[in-house]
């Protein structure tokens, strides 16, 4: 089945795994995908992607799936030693992507998150050094240091000024001396490895600090995935708990084909271990209590099934929006296709629809 293309995807039923597989084997390449649906583990069974997989085996022609857990360096060499530089690409999207849920197992969150990216960047050295390498990094290894920038509250947002410009975040911000929580740290590991194995090894490492990624194929929890599962609060009359900050809390996000579309550019000029803001920028931001408004327009909804909580969760941030101006600057024929209105509507008309 498969041929000298080969994209391999970790994380491959999730959400940025799963659009990476399906855009990528629209591009001709055949694709390896590796997950063994740990989601369900850190989640519960509401948030498997045993249903993704299962569309992809069905949907996909040249699609390979591979139950092994990232932290399992034995199984992976296999993969990477049959098929060694007929390995085009590797998309790496698994992980343990809560910061809540990483306090509760650090070990197990360190070991998916750090040594299981150190473990395919070692056997992408060792067996197809040409590949693209894409890491799926986070906004988090910046930690709460977003907090103590210039912000001010408006009515139904928070909002961030420079010289009474409006401000998003850089590459330029530090990521030292914050607080990262867990999760944030063992993502920093990961990430700064990914620059390493580029500039050290002269290994073609992209690294996407990725802001809210969503998109139609979210399964989101409570614990992660924002959008994804206020809307399904909403559409379903489930309580749903604001953490902190008023709700006036801000993220910019960007639809999943966007993202991998940076992936598409990216690999097609890679450079050594560059690191870049991923997001929806300044027009794709939303609050908690504006999302609330515009979920429930959309969902035709009188909902009101929320309660609110004091305390905001730890590291978390106050208001962040990405600039993604490196990565434009770059590839200038990248850009944002996908509207946060368009985005909603298409999240909640696949909720009324289940």
């Amino acid at each position: 089945m498969l041929n000298k293309n080969i994209c391999l995807v970790t994380g491959s039923a999730g959400l940025i795994g799963s659009q990476s597989c399906n855009f990528f084997h629209d591009k001709n390449f055949d694709v390896i995908g590796i997950d063994n649906d740990l989601r369900s583990y850190f989640f519960g069974e509401e948030a498997s992607t045993k249903k993704s997989k299962e569309s992809l085996l069905k949907s996909l022609k040249n699609y390979n799936h591979q139950n092994i857990d990232i932290r399992n360096f034995n199984k992976l060499e296999k993969v990477f030693k049959k098929h060694s530089r007929n390995i085009k690409i590797i998309i790496h999207t698994a992980a343990q992507p809560s910061h809540d849920w990483a306090s509760k197992e650090p070990i197990t969150d360190f070991t998916v998150n750090a040594l299981g990216t150190l473990n395919l960047l070692e056997l992408t050295r060792k067996y197809c050094p040409e590949a693209t390498f894409i890491f799926t990094s986070t906004n988090k290894v910046y930690g709460d240091r977003p907090n103590y920038l210039n912000i001010q509250e408006l009515e139904t947002r928070y909002e961030c000024f420079d010289n009474d410009q409006p401000y998003s975040i850089s590459e330029s911000m530090s990521i030292d001396n914050t607080k990262h929580s867990v999760f944030g740290a063992s993502k920093v590991a990961a990430d700064v490895m990914c620059q390493e194995y580029g500039k050290y090894f002269d290994l073609n490492v992209g690294i996407f600090r990725g802001g809210c990624l969503t998109g139609p194929n979210h399964a989101g929890a409570e614990l992660h995935g924002f959008l994804s599962y206020l809307i399904k609060c909403i559409v379903n009359d489930k309580p749903y708990t604001i953490f902190g900050y008023k709700g006036k809390q801000v993220r910019d996000n960007i639809h999943s084909w966007d993202l991998v579309n940076m992936f598409w550019h990216f690999h097609k000029n890679p450079k050594k271990g560059e690191v870049y803001n991923a997001g929806g920028g300044r027009n794709n931001s939303i609050s908690i209590l504006e999302a609330i408004e515009k979920i429930k327009k959309l969902a035709n909804s009188n909902w009101e099934n929320y309660s609110y909580s004091d305390t905001n969760r730890i590291g978390d941030h106050i208001w962040y929006i990405t600039n993604f101006s490196k990565f434009k600057n770059d590839y200038p024929e990248w850009g944002i296709t996908i509207s946060l209105d368009e985005l909603l509507a298409s999240m909640v008309k696949e909720q009324i629809n289940k």
